[in-house]
């Protein structure tokens, strides 16, 4: 999954970019809301996590001018712990807030709840053909055998299970799976897609390729 954390404490945003980074997200951070604008008019995103005090203005105020054009579902981060504040976040768009401090625990367990939420699923397992796909635990289970995945592939079969029947280009893909501070070529998507498809062999899930367009997973 790609995110963009809109956060000024520069020691906060590396740890968040580095946790993330660690369960194979791609972050992009920016440091003001303006540059949080410029990332948005180029690059799609699965979650935004959005500061509320910033120093060109309110994260909450950009919030609610937004919701109108940007449907992504945004976690506020607030140090303020008022009932009253948390509920105004909620009411201008936001999907969930988390209070500062926060343990990075219950970060990524909000980011699962959230994406677990848009996806309209109860739970975090997810059907593929003969075989069920646990993103939170990083497994592939069909029938007895537990097939363990890397942080890289587990974020890329869950943007083809997410995303069945999509023919899905790879610069779509790699815009999922890296952030623009990472220098990668489409040759990792061919490695990762590989991967995938040898651990998918005999579960009734197929990864094609369409010759010029890119990938789309068939059911």
């Amino acid at each position: 999954m790609r995110f963009l954390l809109v956060e000024d404490n520069a020691e906060l945003a590396d740890s968040v970019v580095q946790r993330l980074g660690l369960d194979g997200h791609a972050v992009d951070h920016a440091a003001t809301l303006s540059d949080a604008e410029a990332h948005l008019e180029v690059a799609d995103y699965d979650l935004i996590l959005l500061d509320v005090m910033l120093p060109d203005g309110d994260g909450r105020d950009f919030l609610a001018r937004s919701r109108d054009r940007i449907n992504t579902p945004v976690i506020v981060l607030t140090a303020r712990s008022q009932i009253s504040d948390r509920v105004g976040a909620l009411d201008q768009g936001a999907d969930d807030y988390i209070t500062k401090p926060f343990d990075f625990s219950e970060l990524e367990a909000r980011c699962r709840a959230v994406l677990r939420r848009r996806g309209g699923l109860a739970r975090n397992e997810i059907t593929l053909g003969a075989a069920v796909f646990e993103p939170n635990a990083g497994t592939l289970r069909h029938g007895d055998a537990v097939m363990e995945l890397r942080n890289r592939e587990i974020r890329l079969l869950e943007v083809f299970a997410r995303n069945p029947g999509h023919i899905l280009s790879k610069s779509q893909l790699m815009d999922r799976l890296f952030s623009h501070d990472e220098d990668v070529t489409e040759n990792a998507i061919e490695v990762y897609v590989g991967r995938l498809r040898r651990k998918l062999d005999g579960v009734g899930v197929r990864i094609e390729t369409v010759r010029g367009a890119g990938y789309r997973m068939s059911l």
